[in-house]
């Protein structure tokens, strides 16, 4: 269990003991995240030495990083080829609500995520929502696609009645777990928190873009044993 009230190096809390990292950027050099070769594999080693037992590679695809799916799969083969430890390596993408994303919905043209390759992790601008989301939303389903908002507690814009309407058009909800130690402001840290409470987490992903991202992580503030108990259920419970 993860005692949130007292610091501890990631390795001794057990919490990711066969842990499934559902977003991540370490791809290198593709998008805003892990750069070189040699830094995506030192994030690799790190998150085997944690006990991971497989990592989704959740590139950007935006119309700032407008990546092909060729030519993330080279690159994801290119590093496939480079890694030579234990931990099971899988190719999705993240993909921003944009134009972009319209037009490659037209061409179901996507790095789904998930072993029956049903299901899309999506994400929006983290101040306001793109004009005709729930239409977006449900051309994914209409294309035959499961969406998986990406990191929910980030978007500013959302409330809880926001959270609760996407829940029942049947939206996955994937939360960063650093976000649980207040890793992206007191904000989010709290709709973590009430997402994890009110049931409606799905999967949990690291959102890595950085390797001290994971090596700093361990909580210094007081915080509720049930919302422990819940990451640990999510985490345990999880699977596409």
């Amino acid at each position: 269990m993860w005692p949130f009230k007292s610091v501890k190096p990631l390795k001794e809390s057990g919490l990711f003991a066969g842990y499934v990292d559902w977003h991540s950027h370490i791809l290198p050099g593709v998008d805003d995240g892990i750069s070189t070769m040699e830094g995506a594999l030192e994030v690799l080693r790190h998150y085997e030495e944690l006990g991971f037992r497989k990592v989704w590679l959740t590139p950007h695809v935006m119309e700032d990083y407008p990546n092909t799916t060729t030519f993330l799969r080279e690159r994801f083969l290119e590093l496939k080829s480079n890694w030579d430890g234990n931990l099971e390596l899988r190719l999705a993408s993240e993909n921003m609500l944009d134009n972009l994303f319209e037009e490659r919905l037209a061409a179901k043209d996507f790095l789904p995520i998930g072993d029956d390759g049903t299901h899309l992790l999506v994400e929006t601008s983290y101040y306001t929502p793109p004009m005709g989301m729930a239409d977006m939303l449900e051309a994914i389903r209409g294309a035959g696609y499961f969406p998986i908002l990406a990191h929910p507690e980030r978007y500013r814009y959302m409330e809880e009645k926001d959270y609760r309407e996407l829940k029942k058009q049947g939206v996955f909800f994937q939360i960063n777990f650093i976000s649980l130690v207040g890793g992206y402001g007191e904000t989010a840290k709290k709709k973590a928190e009430w997402l994890l409470l009110n049931d409606m987490v799905d999967l949990t992903g690291s959102d890595i873009h950085r390797l001290d991202a994971v090596k700093t992580g361990i909580v210094n503030k007081p915080g509720s044993s049930k919302i422990v108990q819940k990451l640990q259920d999510v985490i345990s419970e999880c699977c596409l």
